[in-house]
């Protein structure tokens, strides 16, 4: 954990935002790591943002300024990766899902925040939406960039999948089908960070403006080099290769109506992008929108950022002015 500590440290180095990092406890003896810019804005409403399947915090270091100057940002560790805490997590797909929602919802109360802003990349827009189902008062606005398990799984939308996944997840997800996805990373043991770069050449170029060597690499190991408790949970959700046993477009209609929701969507991604439109054909009487960056793929926050980061300070802005209507209107009818 330490060499995942200097790693982060090299990584959050480059933000220039005047940040804090701290551990939230929650039951169980467990802790929440978790990142806190604070612009000294209280008008403006808090997000909340949570990274994707085998990350961590840090990895939002492109976004963190743009996004943490107009508003209190948070950012965490989710329960099993990064530096929180590995538990050992049920073996049932159902009971994983609201473990995982609850230490949110713990955090939540740790840190103090009453309603936010929640944005949720891939695995971390699935989390966020089960949260805002189960815990609908405290989300002002939902924000899905590139979610993962949405759709339903049939024979036809996996073959079109296999046609759009990248060759190295064909790669290491025939190699791992029996073994927690990111096994060999750990068995490299110090290779660990070029084998990263072996099958994710890509990297290098998202955070190219940043990093001329292996320092996104050397986080991504560290990250996923510890003891597999929220990847091994992750793989009891999962249906080879990408699919939720429980996705969750059929449950986007029980998700309160006063919730607006905005999709940011990677166009090169080769995550399913019709979910988004098909939550707004559910959803025709709630706020759905559905965007699109183009150039960028399934790690959209990164791959076109200053794109990224303005649509959610956009979203942002008119989650503010719409929060401020509705006091006025009450203060009104008082």
């Amino acid at each position: 954990m330490a060499q995942l500590a200097a790693a982060e440290a090299r990584v959050l180095q480059h933000v220039k935002s005047a940040f804090e990092s701290f551990y939230v406890r929650i039951t169980g003896n467990r802790r929440i790591w978790t990142l806190k810019v604070d612009p000294k804005k209280p008008e403006a409403l808090p997000i909340v943002m949570v990274h994707g399947f085998g990350a961590g915090s840090a990895i939002w270091l492109l976004n963190v300024d743009a996004i943490g100057k107009h508003r209190s940002l948070y950012a965490f560790d989710i329960l099993g990766f990064g530096r929180s805490s590995r538990p050992t997590f049920s073996t049932e797909a159902d009971v994983i899902e609201e473990e995982f929602v609850n230490s949110i919802e713990e955090w939540r109360e740790g840190v103090g925040l009453e309603k936010f802003i929640l944005l949720g990349h891939s695995f971390g827009g699935f989390l966020a939406a089960s949260y805002s189902l189960k815990h609908p008062d405290r989300v002002q606005h939902l924000i899905l960039a590139d979610p993962w398990g949405f759709a339903e799984r049939t024979e036809k939308a996996a073959e079109e999948q296999r046609a759009r996944v990248p060759f190295w997840i064909k790669a290491v997800g025939t190699v791992l089908l029996n073994f927690n996805p990111l096994a060999a990373v750990r068995a490299a043991g110090p290779w660990g960070p070029g084998l990263v770069q072996r099958f994710r050449p890509d990297l290098q170029a998202k955070f190219s403006e940043v990093f001329d060597d292996d320092t996104i690499f050397s986080y991504l190991y560290h990250c996923n080099a510890q003891s597999p408790s929220g990847e091994a949970a992750f793989s009891y959700m999962q249906i080879p290769f990408g699919w939720a046993k429980n996705p969750m477009l059929p449950r986007m209609m029980q998700l309160r109506r006063d919730i607006p929701v905005t999709f940011i969507y990677g166009a090169r991604s080769w995550m399913d992008k019709e979910s988004g439109k098909q939550v707004k054909v559910q959803r025709q009487d709630s706020y759905v929108d559905v965007q699109s960056v183009p150039e960028a793929g399934h790690h959209v926050y990164a791959d076109q950022y200053e794109d990224f980061n303005r649509l959610v300070v956009q979203v942002c802005a008119k989650t503010d002015k719409a929060q401020l209507s509705e006091k006025n209107d009450k203060k009104t009818i008082i």
